[in-house]
């Protein structure tokens, strides 16, 4: 992979310019889509729904409204070496102060726990 803009390479090794939260489009896709049930008044309508056995699953209608406002807020402004990323990102403090250029630069790379809650979603990206 040809890397686009290395400003965009997490401290972790991932590159931000693939990154969902980072893009926005889902955010932004997930902003529209309440935008127009709002407008469209859908709540209204999945309200009477759930009483058509093939619909019931309308009844979690407010549940699913929470979700997309979630997805509107879960982006990144600015990339992980401009401060964005998790706020819990432990690597950026880490190698600020080793004073590397990222985690694959350090000696306990393959053994950092730090880099752990990338897995369930990356797996061994990083």
């Amino acid at each position: 992979m040809k890397i686009k803009d290395k400003n965009l390479v997490a401290y972790c090794g991932l590159y931000c310019g693939d990154c969902f939260a980072y893009k926005g489009k889902v955010a932004d896709l997930s902003r529209d889509l309440r935008k127009e049930l709002r407008q469209s008044r859908f709540d209204k309508t999945a309200e009477s729904l759930p009483n058509f056995s093939f619909f019931k699953v309308f009844k979690n209608y407010p549940q699913c409204y929470e979700v997309l406002g979630a997805l509107v807020k879960f982006r990144c402004k600015n990339a992980c070496k401009g401060g964005g990323g998790p706020p819990f990102y432990k690597m950026r403090k880490c190698c600020q102060k080793k004073g590397i250029k990222g985690c694959w630069e350090c000696d306990e790379f393959e053994t950092c726990e730090k880099l752990n809650f990338l897995k369930l979603n990356h797996g061994d990206a990083h």
